[in-house]
């Protein structure tokens, strides 16, 4: 029997079980959320209330700490396995999904930069109170402005996207500092007077994310807090620029959730009320054995699970690097792990959009009932696939693969 979103907190299913210890239970347990999600997810999607609800679910299940330390209470899993994780709730709701992959890369994202001491301190912090985080790092706009104080520092600023920080306990703060060419990140309270959300996020789909803009006024924070400096110096390591990869294959994965849950709403739908199409000749009984309905679904779903193995091992490539001591890693291996993510991102565009639009062609057209809610998966994938141009994506391969070149860091490869 399925039950909604609000139905799961109050029934709390997961407190007498014991907390998954294995990467399959982790992927088995998001996909009891993804079944949870998908109940009521178009009628979520056009309330758009603010998902405190969802991100308790998150909380409740656990996978929140999926990538926590264990002596904290956290799952102690794999970026691997956080993947695969993002792509199973995505495809219950695309804007969870999201919203959960955020969370990972900016709990990771003391790791990246921050000095030993900070990532025990953040990780601790957020994996032992199951804290949610969001972020305010947004490249394509000015970047906020930190003014040096003495003893602490000031963030003042405006971002136009803030994805998941008004539901966040923990926001990341990114800006320049003044008078330099230094980036400073930090984590800060969400809940604080210096931060106020627009309220402004009325998008076309992923409209759970809570990605509106927001205006950061005199946040002020310890200079031991930005992460990664000592003494007010900091010291770049190619391991930091994985951020950028990381959360490349974060939307990749949860592109191709979305297709997922859309292939699965139009099967579910065509079994049960498409109808064969009587004038073609080669009359069929049901829509079951119509040779194009057969032919469509098949192109779609071998499509799609050719993109998820590549997804599969990209996410196992870059998830050994993200594992392995920081200081180890080269630009050769950072590179190579980011073409080969550009080449899944590319995929999965290609395919959640497909899916998003053929699924129509396969249910019929009593299937473009606003009860039925198809359009989601389009509207959801179309939404954040926008985020970068993927011909830029389609670029960087062939650059590895005519010229030899891999991709330069950049705050979008």
């Amino acid at each position: 029997m399925s039950i909604t979103v609000h139905e799961a907190i109050s029934a709390s299913p997961w407190i007498a079980r014991q907390a998954p210890a294995s990467a399959a239970q982790w992927i088995e347990r998001a996909e009891e959320v993804a079944a949870i999600l998908a109940t009521d997810a178009v009628e979520r999607d056009r309330a758009q209330v603010v998902p405190h609800a969802e991100v308790q679910l998150l909380k409740d299940s656990g996978l929140v700490t999926l990538l926590g330390p264990a002596k904290f209470g956290g799952g102690a899993q794999s970026w691997e396995t956080a993947y695969r994780v993002i792509r199973e709730v995505a495809s219950g709701d695309g804007s969870i999904g999201q919203l959960l992959g955020y969370h990972y890369l900016w709990a990771w994202a003391v790791r990246l930069v921050g000095t030993e001491e900070q990532i025990a301190a953040v990780e601790e912090l957020y994996t032992t109170n199951r804290f949610f985080f969001g972020g305010a790092v947004n490249p394509r706009d000015n970047d906020l402005t930190v003014v040096d104080e003495g003893e602490t520092i000031l963030f003042n600023g405006r971002k136009t996207f803030s994805t998941g920080s008004k539901i966040s306990d923990l926001t990341v703060l990114e800006g320049l500092l003044e008078g330099t060419d230094t980036h400073v990140f930090a984590i800060v309270p969400t809940t604080q007077d210096g931060i106020r959300f627009h309220d402004d996020w009325d998008n076309l789909g992923q409209r759970l994310t809570e990605s509106g803009g927001v205006t950061i006024t005199d946040v002020r924070v310890d200079w031991a807090g930005a992460a990664g400096f000592v003494n007010k110096k900091f010291t770049p390591l190619t391991y930091g620029t994985l951020n950028l990869p990381t959360i490349q294959l974060v939307f990749a994965n949860f592109y191709l959730g979305i297709a997922q849950g859309g292939l699965k709403t139009a099967t579910a739908y065509t079994r049960a009320k498409t109808r064969a199409w009587p004038y073609g000749g080669d009359n069929k009984a049901t829509a079951g054995e119509e040779w194009y309905i057969l032919d469509g679904y098949g192109r779609l779903q071998s499509a799609l699970w050719a993109a998820e193995e590549l997804a599969n091992s990209a996410g196992a490539e870059i998830s050994a690097l993200l594992h392995a001591p920081r200081e180890q890693l080269t630009a050769e291996q950072r590179g190579h792990a980011a073409v080969r993510i550009a080449a899944v991102k590319q995929l999965a565009t290609d395919i959640s959009l497909e899916v998003g639009t053929r699924i129509f062609e396969l249910t019929g057209a009593r299937a473009t009932a606003a009860s039925v809610g198809l359009d989601l998966y389009w509207r959801n994938a179309r939404t954040h696939s926008l985020h970068d141009p993927v011909s830029y994506k389609r670029r960087e391969v062939g650059a590895y693969t005519l010229l030899g070149e891999i991709p330069e860091p950049s705050w979008y490869t």
